[in-house]
This record gives structure tokens, sequence and C-alpha cells, in this order.
């Protein structure tokens, strides 16, 4: 992959639209274009379930919106599900599960610097999903063991897909749930996560790429193995110093980190604009100057810049293991909402580029 990040523009995967051609307009809008997930247009268009299709055992409620794994269902379909699992269509997103991908693969990509696409990752999965006594599949070894396969396999069939439509594609991986390896109620913690997720993304036949907005440890992240890390960079406030030894030698090696600073709900999106915006970020680039050998310069050549997260309420959130619950309704306001984030992008990526001569 050949790409300058050069303080582009791209967004989060999860929109709360119900019109799939505005969505898709204001994603192919962006530098780096990307498709649109859409709960609200369709159960299918939701990242756990999307991720969901072909894994045996797995029971999906329509009506709830609930993910179930069934033990005895999973012993009886592995048999099965090991002799297709050569076959790419065994992990290809189907029109079904999500009608916006094939739209956005039947657009012209080819004047992109980059295309991305995205999927929710083994460890939010792991912890999203329960067995027939509620507990997260993350805890069951077999279980486990056939998930991390089988979310690579997918995320290797989508970037084949996306690298068809232009040569500089990556996907990557939804991971909400790796803020929750660090917690003590947890029976799956930070350094087996950090095992089985460095043989993961050894796999990947793309870029390695994470993309986070819950609760952020960067020098946990970014000693993963990956290339590409975006996460929400607004609530962070002020840069750690403790961080800057991570970001720098990320930077140092060419990783490029995507930067969530648009904020999406109401309260702190009144009090910021374009300008207030860019100099947060630019604070948080010093702060790692200050305290490494790394370049603002260099920090900003290899940034995007993206909002900070999903404007959705309850989706991509993984609370206690096991939570689960049907995303709350959405008002008319929070597409709004997302749009005026997507409108401040392209004045924010103007300001950063101008200010360090990119």
């Amino acid at each position: 992959m050949k790409l300058e990040a050069r303080c582009q523009t791209t967004a989060m995967g999860i929109m709360p639209h119900k019109d799939i051609d505005r969505a898709l307009e204001l994603a192919l809008g962006l530098d780096i274009a990307f498709w649109p997930q859409l709960p609200h247009v369709s159960l299918y268009e939701d990242m756990y379930v999307q991720a969901s299709e072909n894994f045996p055992g797995i029971f999906v409620d329509m009506e709830t919106g609930k993910i179930t794994l069934d033990s005895s269902r999973f012993a009886k379909e592995l048999a099965s599900y090991s002799e297709r699992m050569t076959g790419p269509n065994t992990f290809r997103l189907t029109k079904e599960y999500s009608a916006v991908y094939h739209r956005f693969l039947k657009q012209n990509l080819t004047t992109y610097s980059a295309i991305r696409g995205q999927q929710i990752g083994p460890v939010s999965f792991g912890f999203k999903v329960v067995d027939e006594d509620n507990r997260p599949i993350i805890y069951n070894e077999e279980i486990r063991t056939i998930l991390y396969d089988f979310m690579q396999r997918k995320a290797n069939v989508q970037y084949h897909e996306l690298s068809e439509k232009n040569p500089n594609a990556f996907v990557w991986l939804d991971e909400p749930g790796l803020g929750w390896v660090f917690s003590g109620l947890t029976g799956y913690d930070d350094i087996r996560a950090r095992q089985d997720y460095q043989q993961f993304l050894s796999g990947l036949e793309g870029p390695p790429a994470l993309h986070l907005c819950a609760n952020v440890n960067l020098p946990y992240l970014l000693s993963l193995g990956i290339e590409i890390l975006s996460f929400d960079a607004y609530q962070i406030e002020l840069m750690p110093r403790d961080y800057s030894r991570a970001v720098s030698e990320f930077v140092s090696e060419g990783g490029i980190i995507s930067w969530g600073i648009v904020p999406v709900d109401s309260l702190s999106l009144a009090t910021e604009t374009p300008k207030t915006l860019a100099d947060r970020l630019s604070g948080y680039w010093g702060v790692v100057s200050e305290n490494s050998s790394v370049s603002v310069k260099q920090v900003a050549e290899q940034a995007l810049v993206a909002p900070a997260r999903c404007c959705l309420k309850d989706i991509g959130a993984v609370g206690a293991p096991g939570e689960q619950g049907r995303v709350s309704m959405i008002s008319g306001g929070e597409e709004q909402l997302v749009e005026k984030a997507f409108g401040y992008l392209s004045e924010i990526s103007r300001l950063l580029r101008d200010k360090y001569g990119l």
C-alpha cells in the first residue's frame, strides 16, 4: 500500500442515515471513501449481524437484534463449515447482509487516493455474542480459535474485493472490545488478547488496521503490529506525555494514525469550530514532538482526520460482557450532527495542510 496520508479525510463506517443514497454521497465525498454501515436501513446492516453470516452455531433474533451461539448447534455445524471454509464465498458479505456494500462496489472508485472497508473484530464480536448460558463466546477456547480464523478470512475476502476497485484499499477492524481487556471483570485479559491479536494480524493480507472509539490505550494498540490506527482523539482532551514514545515509534516506522477529532455529540460540537479542532490536534502533535525525536510535520504527514466516532448511541459499544440490547432509535437530528461533523473535515484538513506545508 502506498498511502500518503497528509491529513486527508475519512470517517467512521457506522452512520445513522436511513437514506442509502445520501449516506453514500457523504462517504464518497471524503478523500478516502468508505462504504457506510446503516443499521437503521436494516438490521442486516448492523456490524455484528454482518459479521455473523455463515459462522457455525449462530442465531440472530431479528426482533431484538440479539445474537447468540448455540453450543450444540456449533458442534453439529462445524464439520460442514470446515468443508466450506476453503472457498471465499463462505466469507463474502452478501447483498442480503449489506446492500450498501454492494452499492459501494458499483461506484467508480479508481480516482481516490485510497478506499476503505470495515468489519467488527474478533474480540468485540466474542464479547458481544453469548452462548446459551449467557457467557461471552470469547471465553470458550475452541470457539475463540474458530472466531479469530473466521474474522481473518472475512477481512481478507473484503480486502481483495475492494482492491479490485482501487489498489490502495484497506479494511480496518472495529474493536471497541479491546477497551475491555483491561477490566478485571472479564476472563479474557490484555496479555492473552495481545498474543491472539498479533497472530491474527499477521495473517491479514491487506494492511493491518484497527479502529477504536471506546477507551483508548494508545501504547497497547500501537504495539499490536498494525500499520493504521483510527481512534477517538477528541476524548483524550490532552495528549499524555507517556504516549509520546509509542506514537513517535509508530510514525517513525511508517504507521498512519487517523485522528478522530470532530465530536458528533451536540453539546461538544456546538462549542467547536474547524479552527479550534485543528488547534487541538496540533497541540497533541506538539506534545508528541516535544517528548520524542519525531517532528510535528512528520506526525502530520502520516495523519488522517476524521469524526471522533459514529453517532449511534449504543451500537459498537461493548458494555459488560454478556450485555446486549437493541440499538436506540435515532432522530433526524443525529443525521444532521454527522453531516455537520463531515462538513468540518475538509476545513480542518486544509488548515493543517497549510500550517505544515503538506
